[in-house]
């Protein structure tokens, strides 16, 4: 059996305006059982105090890194940002929003290590703008290329990745740029596994990009299409699957 991992983890946290959360999400990360990591925090020209809250860390902290965008350009350029910027064996994303259980990582890593994986998820649980449990979101103890197509299986906020294994791998400025991600790293590899223990809670806020229902149908589409570059056919399966599975989601 190997050994457990102390290898740095590179975690991407893109910022904006998010004075409300912030703190939370900080505190989830200084607050793991494992502790070689690095938070690389790229504010996208904030217009509130998250700024100032970031500053009050950075300057008792040092493995918190801050990097100024010079215009606003959206998460995902603030993302690969931080991946330009990343120096871990391991990149996990966690938004200014959202929050880890203080025992993420160090499950995370010892199942990557137990199972040989290059790709991990897990479990996870929606809460509201109060912090309000709202249900919880169980994941797929395995899951394949053509699973991920069927529906967004992997939480962002749960996926950790393998540099020595991948590379460093970008996002594409696309709308789900997340979920395009784990379709293009799921490629290089027969198959994954999940923690089905809950590692992080999720906020959903109506505000959000990805609340616009319309607007996130419409991304999925262009991604088989465009993207994967699946026929019609294929893609209004796929299409399908993924709208029943998101309504479940929700229920």
């Amino acid at each position: 059996m190997q050994m457990p991992s102390v290898s740095l983890v590179s975690i991407i946290m893109p910022l904006y305006n998010s004075e409300k959360y912030l703190k939370e999400a900080i505190e989830s990360v200084i607050n793991q059982s494992y502790q070689n990591w690095e938070l690389i925090i790229v504010d996208d020209k904030s217009t509130d105090s998250s700024l100032e809250i970031v500053k009050t860390y950075t300057k008792e902290e040092q493995r918190i890194c801050l990097i100024l965008l010079k215009s606003n350009s959206g998460p995902t350029q603030a993302r690969n940002r931080a991946i330009e910027e990343a120096k871990g064996k391991y990149i996990a994303f966690l938004d200014s929003d959202d929050m880890w259980l203080p025992n993420k990582l160090q499950c995370q890593i010892e199942f990557m290590n137990t199972h040989d994986l290059m790709l991990t998820y897990a479990a996870y649980e929606t809460m509201d703008e109060y912090s309000n449990y709202i249900n919880t979101r169980p994941c797929l103890q395995k899951i394949t290329y053509n699973d991920m197509l069927k529906s967004n299986h992997i939480g962002n906020l749960t996926g950790m990745y393998d540099v020595d294994f991948f590379g460093k791998v970008y996002l594409e400025e696309v709308g789900h740029e997340d979920y395009v991600l784990w379709l293009h790293l799921l490629k290089k590899i027969e198959y994954t596994k999940g923690i089905t223990e809950v590692l992080a809670r999720y906020r959903i806020v109506d505000s959000s990009v990805s609340s616009n229902k319309f607007k996130v149908l419409k991304w999925q589409w262009n991604i088989y299409r465009d993207i994967e570059k699946i026929n019609f056919l294929k893609s209004s399966y796929y299409f399908i699957l993924y709208v029943i599975h998101a309504l479940k989601k929700r229920s």
